[in-house]
């Protein structure tokens, strides 16, 4: 079996060096880093950890789906380049898609680093959420190669690529929800209203729901960098 890790990248030197030294612990097939024209050091620090580096149009979801058409491996592992992994994940992982039937791909527990009022919400809400059937793409998505074709991929949107996924790849597989974590930064929440942050992403939630379109909705989620 092999795996190829996704990253979507942009202006992300800070966050990838912990990203890609917890990677090459594990036997991964392959790091695939695909930049959307970071200004930053972001490919040479990826380059430098011995990470594949490519470029593509900016937006997480055109950007994993290049990736997904260069990378090798028989099962593709999305992280966000501030998405932390561990061993235990990966043997979860490789249990998952060498035992379990009609499998199209499954996600992780999330846990958030910091102490932020914010992180510790967001942290006991995400279970919550997936009684509803809603995972997001900072809990590790991986998809197993032909599901993947077969669902069409990521489309191109800059916001929501996850849960437009999760929808198609349902109608052609079984996703599973494993109980080891990844952990990913909180930055989002740090040094800002939590209040404020979490009411626009209700609100964009509603809206993509709704019928809006992701592109428009990316407009309206500022990207958050260290």
């Amino acid at each position: 079996m092999r795996v190829s890790v996704i990253i979507p990248a942009w202006n992300e030197e800070r966050a990838l060096p912990e990203t890609l030294a917890a990677l090459r612990e594990l036997p991964v097939a392959e790091i695939v880093v695909v930049d959307g024209g970071s200004r930053d050091a972001t490919c040479e620090v990826a380059f430098a950890a011995g990470a594949r580096v490519m470029r593509a149009t900016r937006g997480r979801g055109a950007q994993m789906h290049a990736g997904a058409n260069a990378a090798i491996g028989d099962v593709y592992w999305f992280l966000h380049a501030d998405t932390r992994v561990s061993r235990e994940a990966w043997e979860a992982l490789r249990k998952a898609v060498t035992s379990e039937a009609d499998l199209a791909g499954g996600n992780f527990s999330l846990r958030f680093r910091g102490e932020s009022q914010g992180a510790r919400v967001i942290e006991w809400l995400y279970p919550r959420l997936r009684t509803l059937g809603l995972c997001y793409g900072d809990s590790g998505f991986f998809v197993v190669r032909e599901k993947y074709a077969a669902a069409g991929g990521f489309s191109a949107h800059p916001l929501f690529e996850d849960l437009d996924l999760l929808r198609r790849l349902r109608r052609v597989g079984r996703f599973v929800h494993l109980e080891a974590a990844v952990t990913t930064s909180s930055r989002r929440f740090e040094g800002r209203s939590f209040a404020g942050v979490f009411a626009r992403w209700v609100a964009l939630q509603t809206l993509y729901w709704l019928g809006a379109s992701p592109r428009w909705l990316g407009s309206l989620y500022a990207p958050v960098r260290e």
